[in-house]
């Protein structure tokens, strides 16, 4: 299993490097990371200008529906397993006792206007701003919440934090159009973990396996020409071109958690 030198430092940092024997790796060129930089730079600035509309008008709308902030903060996951706060457009009421991490597609929780902001999106337009400050990229692995990856996540797992967390990915994307409306309502979180959060991941590693800007382009078209047929509403979806080899990663996962000590497994698959 080869990660990242920053990433061996987060296995450590919570206790877990000396169950696994890690072996360096060296991750994107820097070339490719400053080419990718200033793409995501060029795009963020002109998006944020050209929707800027787009934000007014959710903005009005969320303090329309719902009492509180217009914006939902979160920590997470970030490269090499540093945490960031992720924004988001607010699409629940705010309660006194949180409720669940993970939310279910018919979640009390969601308001009506959030309802439409979920369904299209537009709440996770805030995290340009992630991606101006250098935290996220416009395609990259999901951000995944800072709790399950120090209890759940395995090896194999952790390779997804060897790259900037993405505003869109094959595994969100699949998550969107197979797995999302599947959660369970009694116990999202633990359904999540468990059930959905492996499939998630396992495309994230085929996205690093065949990253390039090009196939950036690719994601970025399918992810917005999903997001237009589920508002239109699309309800069935072909399996995209990464499920054979998602597929394969997921078997490595099975044979990885049966080795993994007792008390390390976090996830069923």
């Amino acid at each position: 299993m080869r990660i990242s030198a920053q990433n061996r430092h987060f296995f450590a940092l919570y206790g877990r490097a000396e169950l696994y024997n890690l072996t360096l790796c060296s991750c994107s060129s820097h070339s490719e990371y400053t080419t990718k930089r200033v793409f995501d730079l060029i795009l963020a600035v002109t998006a944020v200008i050209i929707l800027s509309p787009v934000f007014l008008f959710a903005a009005i709308g969320i303090k329309l529906a719902s009492k509180g902030p217009v914006f939902y903060r979160a920590v997470r996951a970030g490269k090499d397993g540093m945490p960031f706060t992720i924004v988001k457009f607010r699409t629940m009421h705010i309660l006194k006792d949180g409720g669940s991490r993970i939310t279910a597609g018919k979640d009390p929780r969601i308001f009506g206007w959030g309802s439409f902001l979920r369904k299209t999106k537009i709440d996770e337009l805030p995290q340009l701003m992630n991606i101006l400050k250098g935290e996220m990229s416009f395609v990259g692995p999901r951000p995944e919440d800072m709790d399950i990856v120090r209890e759940r996540y395995t090896p194999l797992f952790m390779k997804t934090l060897d790259l900037k967390p993405g505003l869109s990915s094959p595994g969100s994307v699949y998550y969107y159009t197979h797995l999302e409306d599947g959660i369970d309502s009694e116990d999202p979180e633990r359904y999540y973990v468990e059930k959905l959060l492996p499939f998630k991941l396992a495309f994230e590693l085929v996205y690093i396996d065949r990253q390039s800007l090009v196939y950036d382009l690719r994601i970025m078209f399918r992810t917005a020409l999903t997001v237009l047929r589920i508002a239109l509403g699309k309800k069935e979806f072909k399996l995209p071109p990464e499920y054979d080899a998602a597929m394969q990663y997921l078997e490595r996962m099975r044979s990885e958690t049966a080795d993994m000590p007792e008390e390390t497994k976090g996830v069923t698959l």
